[in-house]
């Protein structure tokens, strides 16, 4: 299976279906739910777009570079930039829109069925999954230098990956808890889908994992644990990001420091909205 071949049949058919569904709901006239009513949408997608490209695209020629991972040069275009096919960087767009359109659906479902309730800031949820995340990145950052070669990938991984994480948690650990229900709607069915895609170009041949520097867990006897992980975790990086992109809890908590012409403000009561609505 050529990578091309990949992204036709495990994001392209995909992508599809969730425009189909999100017109839908636009010719239904389903708005997204009024916790999320702040930026459009789309324009949220972009932006997570162009920064899983800009975060992303040293961190994976880095990987290729030290044979992490390569791919059969026979299924790819031979284009490339850096270490990495064209078709890599197309994937990190594609899967970012998936997922992206993915939790725009979940967004336009009904209160009740989210589990939506109006928002009180929570201290202690903010800075506990902070304190956890900088614990983890710590032991995973020594582990990257001194462990053996057989962490790199895990640690390379979470050491990428926990830092934007990090930040996302300082800001709004507390509203991402708060909406813990639509967090895992988005992340858990996304990861599994991709996880298993991945698995199956694994099989393919169209990429491989360095055997040497991963810990030799096979999910099915198949996926490695880190490749489970990366989905896992780029799922989470964009599903944290739309969340705190679109509450309006962020955008209050951000108002004084955002400039005029980016600031939302909603002159309806949040509560009032809420209980029209369940």
């Amino acid at each position: 299976m050529t990578y091309f071949g990949f992204l036709a049949r495990f994001l392209l058919i995909p992508i599809g279906i969730m425009l189909f569904l999100l017109w839908r709901d636009q010719q239904q006239a389903r708005p997204v739910a009024h916790p999320f009513r702040t930026w459009p949408a789309w324009t949220v997608v972009v932006g997570l777009i162009g920064l899983a490209m800009v975060y992303t695209t040293p961190w994976d020629n880095y990987l290729v570079a030290t044979s992490v991972w390569w791919y059969d040069e026979a299924l790819v275009t031979g284009l490339t930039l850096g270490y990495v096919p064209i078709e890599e960087y197309t994937f990190f767009v594609l899967q970012t829109w998936l997922t992206g359109m993915w939790v725009i659906w979940l967004m336009q479902r009904p209160f009740s069925w989210l589990g939506l309730r109006p928002f009180q800031p929570n201290s202690i949820a903010r800075w506990g999954i902070t304190a956890v995340i900088t614990l983890i990145w710590i032991v995973s950052t020594w582990a990257l230098f001194f462990a053996g070669d057989q962490y790199n990938y895990l640690t390379l991984i979470l050491s990428w990956a926990l830092v934007p994480i990090l930040v996302q948690t300082i800001f709004g650990g507390d509203i991402l808890w708060h909406y813990g229900r639509l967090l895992l709607l988005g992340i858990v069915p996304s990861t599994a889908y991709l996880a298993t895609a991945d698995a199956l170009a694994i099989l393919s041949g169209t990429w491989t994992i360095s055997d040497g520097q991963t810990v030799g867990i096979l999910l099915a006897g198949v996926l490695p644990l880190e490749e489970f992980l990366f989905f896992l975790i780029t799922n989470v990086l964009v599903v944290f990001g739309m969340v705190l992109f679109l509450a309006q809890a962020s955008h209050q908590r951000a108002g004084p420091y955002l400039p005029d012409r980016v600031r939302v403000t909603r002159a309806d009561s949040f509560d009032t909205l809420v209980h029209a609505e369940l």
